[in-house]
């Protein structure tokens, strides 16, 4: 495709075949493809055409060079004839290439995205010499192997002990499978969850589109087809009476239904069955990355899923929860990944990923990592205002000190030191100290008499968005204020802060200000969050109830639940077999005796 009055041709290459390629586009000439190799020494040239090759030394601005030095390594010829005087005229052609397309010769042409993958990033070109801006080499850049729990599990227990487990829970997944196929599906390979032998073969029915490409950032969406459509009606329409079972027989012709199955995953955990629960979640992403576009590559960070277009949601939704169901199985690496996927999808943030991913990388002690994101993320170093960056930056700070590896560091390297980044936390979110009193709980004496000093008195700020904010940490991070060294870390710092307070009492009124200029909205801007999703405890449903379940789009148990007779199946006119299968899960009820009216209930009471 021709742009511009330079006639410049963008013009695609497969490297995997040449060694060097150089494409000289010639104004008014067609172009030339130009291939340096060790056996070409004249300079000879392919025109664009049957025509006979013809010696050439025209070179212009407007060459787009590409190389890869690992296809170099496999023809010895080529690695024989390096040594040859002609190769350092070699390397000053490219110099003189490099500038005279104004790059730098450290400059990367085709990178390595992640280590074990044999995709590159290449970067673009034009006449001008600009380079489109990539996200390689982001602190958002997700490690594939670490999406993997069971990777981390064996780097926790060992090999054995997971093994081991692994066929225990495939010995009791084969008895889930039965009534259908016999012998192992071949599942497609993904690579946020491993698909499980008894999982149904994907079908299909989920398929995403390229919206636009702005900024070398290319926005995709979900696409249904005319049965995954049909499908969708059909749940909308029992989502419309609270009717559950009519989701579970959804699920029976459209194994794959995201939303029946996200409906399905609530219902186990409500019922405390957690390990069905991330089945179902897990099943849920396999089906939503299955659907991928084949140029959809997330974790380079050149793609994106807004979250305000509606098909996009459930993937959002779907990682979130895989995200926690990580944490309980206590891969707080795979947890962290996965938050930074998470961003890389929406910068937007929707799902408040920005608080909790401290704390993920503080559990998988990524100490360099959180203080690098801090500094690195929309390079507005901002993120300390935060309640939860400004109390675990401190934490972190405090592990980077201790760590008997890190000792060489020496102190001007370091900014500040944690007991200053805890007083800062401190001044700057006071109420928060109070409410981990309560919440680990702290009960050492000295708390009391330092949460009746007027500083750390009160439990709230006044600002909606930033007492929620504070609720959410305070929910989500609890747990590690509970070891002995980082409560001694947090009363040291307070009592250093009464003591401040004490010789100058215009710091408590400086970080007033700061604190009401950063959060100055009297709404809460982050009422989308609920607490509870930051939280480790699962809220569970008595078994009588868990019959009226229904879920709407926030997670929520509506209370306005339908009576339990009011989804009694009909089988009248249904498919024996059909109706045979539905009866072994346990949430189905097709009514007995003691459904009958009152005027049989007297001869069914003995």
């Amino acid at each position: 495709a021709r742009s511009g009055d330079n006639n410049r041709l963008v013009f695609t290459v497969d490297i995997r075949t040449i060694d060097l390629v150089q494409l000289v586009v010639v104004p008014n000439d067609g172009f030339m493809l130009q291939e340096n190799n060790a056996d070409i020494n004249d300079g000879s040239s392919i025109e664009n055409g049957n025509e006979k090759q013809s010696s050439t030394k025209k070179t212009t601005p407007e060459a787009f060079v590409l190389s890869d030095s690992k296809f170099k390594k496999k023809k010895k010829k080529k690695n024989k004839e390096k040594s040859q005087p002609g190769a350092k005229d070699k390397g000053n052609s490219w110099n003189e290439s490099l500038e005279q397309l104004s790059i730098e010769d450290d400059s990367c042409h085709l990178e390595h995205v992640a280590p074990d993958t044999g995709k590159y990033n290449l970067r673009n070109l034009n006449g001008r010499g600009k380079v489109v801006k990539q996200c390689t080499s982001s602190v958002l850049q997700v490690d594939p192997k670490f999406l993997n729990a069971e990777n981390e599990l064996r780097r926790i227990f060992g090999s054995k002990v997971v093994n081991s487990f692994e066929k225990g829970h495939q010995t009791g997944s084969s008895r889930q499978s039965r009534g259908g196929r016999r012998g192992s599906q071949n599942h497609r390979k993904t690579i946020l969850v491993c698909p499980l032998e008894h999982w149904p073969k994907w079908d299909g029915s989920l398929s995403m589109e390229l919206v636009e490409t702005r900024d070398g950032i290319s926005d995709f969406r979900y696409v249904h087809t005319s049965s995954y459509s049909q499908a969708q009606k059909a749940f909308e329409s029992a989502k419309a009476v609270h009717d559950f079972n009519g989701i579970v027989n959804i699920l029976l012709h459209h194994p794959y239904h995201v939303d029946s199955l996200i409906t399905l995953a609530e219902y186990y955990k409500f019922s405390g069955e957690q390990q069905m629960s991330a089945d179902c979640t897990a099943r849920c992403l396999y089906a939503l990355e299955c659907a991928w576009h084949p140029m959809f590559t997330p974790l380079m960070g050149n793609c994106q899923l807004k979250f305000s277009c509606g098909i996009n949601k459930p993937l959002f939704s779907v990682l979130f929860s895989h995200m926690k169901n990580m944490d309980r199985r206590g891969c707080h690496r795979s947890a962290l990944e996965l938050c930074k996927l998470l961003l890389l999808l929406d910068p937007d943030d929707p799902m408040g990923v920005l608080f909790c991913i401290d704390y993920y990388s503080l559990r998988a002690e990524e100490y360099t990592w959180l203080e690098q994101f801090s500094e690195q993320y929309k390079s507005d170093n901002s993120l300390w205002l935060f309640p939860n960056f400004s109390y675990s930056l401190a934490v972190c700070r405090y592990y980077v000190e201790n760590d008997e590896h890190a000792k060489e560091i020496k102190a001007e390297d370091l900014k500040a030191s944690s007991a200053d980044l805890m007083k800062q936390a401190l001044m700057l979110h006071p109420s928060v100290l109070k409410k981990l009193v309560s919440k680990v709980p702290l009960k050492d004496k000295a708390w009391t008499s330092i949460i009746k000093h007027n500083f750390f008195s009160s439990d709230q700020t006044g600002t909606p968005s930033l007492d929620h904010l504070i609720n959410i940490y305070v929910e989500r991070s609890y747990i590690i204020w509970r070891l002995p060294d980082l409560q001694k870390f947090l009363r040291d710092a307070a009592l250093s802060v009464i003591e401040t307070l004490q010789n100058d009492g215009t710091y408590a009124r400086d970080w007033t200000c700061v604190r009401k200029e950063a959060f100055s909205s009297e709404k809460n801007e982050y009422s989308h969050l609920l607490v509870s999703d930051f939280s480790d405890s699962v809220q569970t449903l008595p078994p009588d109830n868990l019959q009226n379940f229904m879920v709407d789009p926030r997670g929520e148990v509506p209370n306005d639940a339908q009576p339990a007779n009011h989804r009694l199946q009909d089988l009248t006119d249904r498919n024996a077999i059909a109706v045979l299968l539905e009866s072994m899960l346990p949430w189905m009820n097709y009514g007995s005796g003691h459904d009958q009216p009152d005027h049989d209930e007297q001869g069914n009471e003995g």
